[in-house]
């Protein structure tokens, strides 16, 4: 099994995408290879139908059916994942991909109850599991419980296979709670390990505003609107990229007060 990261559009989600890879042997390698590379290209419109003719002939492989079920999310069908990803776990309920899988296919339903208890069986497995632990922060902050997704967010950013953005998560839920000393901290840490992270200068913009330090809050929004536009948007960044509610509103008050 390996864990490569495939969609990065679904990462823009705050989601945590895993895909696995068969080990079967005796199975047509090539076109399970095809269908994968395709998946990793973004052609995931001829991706489905590989994996889709790849499952006529082979309907047991979990491997595949997980990642078809992951093309089916990425082309707009979450009920047509979750389905996928459940019969990879009839399968093979032994990996823990698939419900990673489908949890993240739950959370695009607003299922928030199913996708809960998908990460805490991954969990439960595997308490350490980052995938599990940030999306989990996620469906915390989805039901407004910024206590619990700040304990998940941080769980996850103390992993030594933390990424990015669940440390700029952690301390927007740190924001939100209403410590903004330690926020910026951490969010000052974060912008010196990675200078071109959009969400880090993003927050500190909103951060610096609500401080009332208007020059360092456009500098720093300067860099962020330089590498993702999308954090203008009020729903992009409540709804795909879900912040808290404080900082966004302190970012679009900030951002309507720049355009006057």
């Amino acid at each position: 099994m390996i864990n490569i990261k495939i969609f990065q559009a679904l990462l823009l989600l705050s989601l945590i995408f895993v895909p696995f890879q068969s080990e079967a042997k005796n199975l047509p390698k090539f076109l399970f290879e095809k269908a994968l590379q395709e998946s990793n290209d973004g052609d995931f419109i001829q991706a489905e139908k590989d994996w889709s003719f790849y499952l006529k002939e082979n309907p047991n492989d979990a491997a595949a059916l997980s990642n078809r079920g992951n093309i089916r999310l990425a082309l707009g069908d979450p009920q047509g994942a979750i389905r996928d990803q459940t019969m990879a776990i009839e399968i093979s309920p032994e990996d823990l991909d698939p419900y990673l899988n489908r949890g993240i296919a739950e959370e695009a339903l607003q299922r928030w109850d199913d996708a809960s208890k998908d990460y805490k069986y991954v969990l439960n497995k595997n308490p350490k599991d980052v995938s599990a632990l940030y999306n989990l922060g996620n469906v915390m902050g989805s039901i407004d419980n910024w206590i619990e997704a700040k304990k998940f967010f941080s769980q996850a950013a103390s992993s030594n296979n933390a990424i990015a953005m669940a440390r700029s998560s952690e301390a927007l839920a740190i924001y939100q709670l209403g410590d903004i000393e330690l926020a910026e901290k951490k969010i000052r840490i974060l912008i010196r390990k990675y200078p071109l992270f959009a969400d880090a200068r993003a927050a500190l913009s909103a951060l610096l505003w609500s401080k009332g330090f208007l020059g360092e809050a456009e500098s720093n929004w300067a860099a962020a609107a330089g590498l993702d536009i999308r954090y203008r948007d009020k729903d992009w960044l409540l709804n795909v990229r879900r912040w808290p509610p404080k900082p966004t509103n302190d970012l679009i008050a900030f951002l309507a007060l720049e355009d006057r």
